[in-house]
């Protein structure tokens, strides 16, 4: 793992110097070319590029029903009942989200309200690649059955000894009311356009690789988007106090993802560094994944020595990861030290993945710095809001000339008249 040290502005300097800065362009322009394709040939776009680049000869896109009615028959029972169990957490904590319209009425002859709608579709993307993710299907769909969404699609590249069952079975337990077997920016562009068998929506939420991110950025505003995902990132916040050999695994589990992953940790104390970079060298040989996670740290893992802990936030806060675990004494004491940050762990015992897998809080998060302005998935993703006003005639009499006024300083007038043409009648009943 790489050292950095110095004061705040030094260490901030030198982060900034080893970002990426890549740009992607020949990427772009495949991902271009495959959403022009899909949109414009359809079905027959996305038999030929499935094939290209899944390796895999499909007939039909659609996962039949009976296949997803069987799928829990398909896998150990005690992988349903730990789905189960984190269906019951990510529901409770999603129902708190939900958010009511609103009637205000203080004004005589005036009422204002909001209404909160579901979207009529919604896309879930989740990936398949070097790892299948049945939690991402639990944490996609189900905030989106919580605002009421009628129909949810869900797509998941094909394989080619066939679709994972896991995540069937987790399609199933979640509530999916169609799924297809589709990946990559080709599905995408299918969710955005609609083809002859995969149907248009409204909003297309889901992690996935660089070609989905880049096809979600390049079909946003044709349909919405949750957000642009890069690779996962996590930030421990830790001092002498806290257990290396937990800090190690804590980063080893964000590096295991993906080569570009990025394990952060910010310490005030050198040793404390030291110890956790040893006690994560230990700990490599013994993961299956050993070589993504190695990559991982080799590239992008960093042990930033801070000069105190109010430094170490100030850093964190400008990373702006999308895990932040704070394993310090009292560590609630520092809470409030969190300006950006997707989720926040505090405490020895709550490690990362008990945020991807269990404890409820949504684990689609913003990453590579978005989450100063992107927040984590939630049940206000899957809706959206109307406003709506109805005043009686005596009280736009009492705001007329105020409407008016402010219309015609824009130079539109026709709006001005709009609200004088109801008044004229009036005007004339009193000089006549």
């Amino acid at each position: 793992m790489r050292f950095i040290s110095g004061d705040k502005e030094a260490i901030l300097e030198q982060l900034h110097s080893a970002t990426s800065a890549d740009t992607q362009v020949e990427t772009e322009a495949s991902v271009k070319v495959i959403i022009e394709d899909v949109k414009a040939n359809g079905d027959a776009a996305l038999f030929r590029l499935t094939e290209q680049f899944d390796g895999v000869r499909l007939t039909d896109f659609r996962v039949a029903q009976s296949l997803l009615d069987n799928a829990l028959d398909h896998v150990e029972a005690d992988f349903i009942k730990a789905l189960e169990q984190a269906k019951v957490n990510i529901l409770s904590y999603h129902q708190k989200q939900k958010q009511s319209g609103f009637v205000d009425t203080e004004k005589h002859g005036v009422m204002r309200g909001q209404l909160v709608r579901p979207l009529e579709t919604a896309g879930i993307y989740v990936p398949g690649g070097t790892a299948a993710y049945p939690s991402s299907v639990l944490m996609n769909i189900l905030p989106a059955k919580i605002a009421g969404v009628p129909r949810i699609i869900m797509v998941t590249p094909p394989g080619k000894d066939g679709l994972n069952p896991y995540i069937l079975a987790a399609a199933k337990i979640a509530g999916a009311d169609e799924v297809y077997q589709i990946g990559g920016a080709q599905a995408v562009a299918a969710l955005a356009f609609g083809t002859e068998s995969i149907p248009k929506v409204d909003k297309i939420v889901g992690p996935g690789n660089i070609f989905v991110a880049l096809a979600k950025r390049e079909v946003f505003g044709i349909v919405d988007i949750d957000m642009i995902a890069g690779p996962s990132e996590v930030v421990v916040v830790a001092d002498a106090t806290a257990n290396p050999r937990f800090v190690a695994a804590d980063l080893l589990s964000q590096a295991e993802h993906d080569t570009l992953a990025r394990a952060i940790l910010i310490t005030t104390s050198e040793a404390f560094g030291q110890a956790v970079a040893s006690e994560v060298e230990k700990q490599l040989p013994t993961l299956p994944r050993e070589e993504i996670a190695r990559a991982s740290i080799t590239n992008f893992g960093q042990v930033i020595v801070a000069e105190s802990v109010e430094i170490a936030f100030d850093i964190m806060n400008e990373i702006a990861p999308e895990h932040l675990e704070i394993q310090l004494e009292n560590p609630m004491d520092y809470l409030s030290y969190v300006k950006n940050a997707g989720s926040v762990f505090l405490g020895a015992y709550a490690s990362e993945p008990l945020g991807d897998y269990f404890a409820g809080p949504n684990h689609v998060l913003p990453t590579s710095g978005t989450a100063r302005f992107f927040s984590p998935l939630g049940v206000a993703d899957f809706c959206k809001r109307t406003s709506f006003i109805s005043y009686t005639k005596d009280a736009l009499a009492k705001e007329k000339d105020a409407i008016v006024l402010l219309a015609e300083k824009e130079g539109l007038t026709a709006h001005a008249r709009a609200i004088e043409i109801r008044f004229e009648e009036d005007d004339e009943d009193e000089n006549s």
